[in-house]
């Protein structure tokens, strides 16, 4: 499988896309102009990919800010945990808080499980529920890569910040605790923002929760 990785949007949020032979799925597309949605359209093009879905780690402005940009040239299902849908359905009102001119979302998404294995297309992962920063938070767990994807709950050196609606750090402290660092310490770490890290390097090393 490769992995894609585009630091998008005033926010420097990291939009992954993965492909594994002519498959292709966008986690959080922050794309904020056209210049950057075309960067990704020409990967997934010369790598004669199909994108077969977008599946979101939560709905913060700065991870689906792109996302009515892509499904303007693609038709695929849109997946997230749906348990708690404020921000996914108060998009446009996140959007104004920041300065930007977005519109709301006419569709629901589709839900994620908040545990157990998920497969679409040729790719299959496990979702690690792991809110604090978020409600609708997820973590996605790639197994046979050895990598996860954990959106705003673990970064480099750091955490998601818990100040925003339904932020707790006891809870996102129990999330990282008991889901993100109870995997292999070899396991790699793709963030929301910044660069890569392990789990044995933040259980280490990270000052906000130790393990």
């Amino acid at each position: 499988m490769d992995i894609k990785v585009f630091e998008v949007g005033p926010f420097a949020e990291n939009t992954y896309m993965l492909i594994k032979d002519t498959s292709a799925i966008l986690i959080d597309p922050g794309f904020s102009n056209e210049s950057e949605f075309q960067s990704f359209k020409t990967i997934l093009l010369n790598a004669q990919a199909n994108l077969e879905a977008i599946v979101l780690t939560h709905a913060h402005v700065d991870h689906v800010l792109g996302l009515h940009r892509v499904l303007k040239d693609f038709d695929v299902d849109v997946f997230l945990n749906t348990d708690d849908l404020f921000l996914w359905e108060n998009f446009g009102s996140q959007a104004t808080m920041f300065g930007l001119n977005q519109v709301g979302f006419s569709f629901t998404p589709k839900s994620l499980a908040e545990t157990g294995m998920f497969k679409v297309g040729a790719f299959e992962f496990e979702c690690l529920y792991t809110p604090g920063h978020s409600p609708d938070h997820t973590s996605f767990y790639f197994k046979d890569e050895n990598m996860v994807i954990a959106g705003d709950a673990l970064f480099n050196g750091s955490i998601g910040r818990t100040d925003l609606y339904k932020g707790d750090f006891d809870m996102l402290a129990m999330s990282i605790r008991e889901k993100l660092y109870a995997l292999p310490e070899q396991t790699k770490v793709y963030p929301g923002h910044g660069p890569a890290t392990t789990v044995g390097y933040e259980k280490a090393n990270n000052p906000f929760v130790k393990a």
